[in-house]
């Protein structure tokens, strides 16, 4: 099993650089403006350019317009979409792109069908509840996840270096998405921090049982 692995709200080359050194398999671009990590379509294509063939920009919207979207699309061709608020599946499919839903995660929260509502998502990113929008760095409980979610799960929320071994373990995830983790101000990653939490990614996945 190999759990892949996204890095998330990038906004300086040196970040980009060593996402993609560590072995990153996806980077995040934050497109909405409330954000401290909040890029322009026009930043976020320079930073693109710096990706090698096989590492994914993918972009994070909250109820963007369209214009909103197909400006940052026509910015990053290749770009695969993640939706964080309030989107319906009719928003989702409107868009014509492969794309990642958010939902969040609280007790009572019925994930199963959330999935199935959005079967046309590659995957389904698991972060967690608070005020506003985006995870706040804050970790769920992940016994909240049930075993029968009928779509790949991201795992996501206040994942770091010293607990994203044992989310790999309990979860299983397709993939994991960190941001406040490796970061030592918002906005601002620590390439050391990023190296340290791929190389435990890659750790957790050796140590599961086969």
């Amino acid at each position: 099993m190999t759990t892949r692995i996204k890095i998330c709200g990038l906004t300086r080359e040196a970040d980009v650089d060593a996402a993609v050194g560590a072995g990153a398999d996806a980077i995040g671009f934050v497109f909405y403006a409330k954000s401290p990590r909040a890029v322009t379509p026009e930043r976020a294509r320079a930073l693109a350019r710096r990706l090698p063939p096989f590492v994914t920009p993918v972009g994070l919207f909250v109820n963007a317009t369209d214009a909103e979207l197909a400006a940052a699309l026509d910015a990053l061709p290749n770009m695969l979409v993640q939706f964080h608020g309030d989107e319906t599946p009719a928003d989702c499919g409107r868009v014509k792109r492969p794309y990642l839903r958010a939902a969040r995660m609280a007790p009572g929260f019925g994930l199963v069908d959330f999935a199935a509502a959005f079967s046309s998502a590659q995957a389904i990113l698991l972060d967690a509840h608070v005020e506003g929008y985006g995870g706040g760095g804050k970790v769920f409980d992940w016994s909240l996840i049930p075993r029968n979610v009928p779509s790949p799960v991201v795992l996501s929320g206040g994942l770091n270096a010293a607990n994203v071994a044992d989310g790999i373990a309990q979860v299983r995830p397709w993939a994991v998405d960190v941001s406040s983790g490796v970061e030592v101000s918002k906005g601002i990653k620590s390439a050391d921090l990023i190296h340290e939490f791929c190389r435990a990614v890659k750790r957790a996945d050796a140590e599961l049982p086969r």
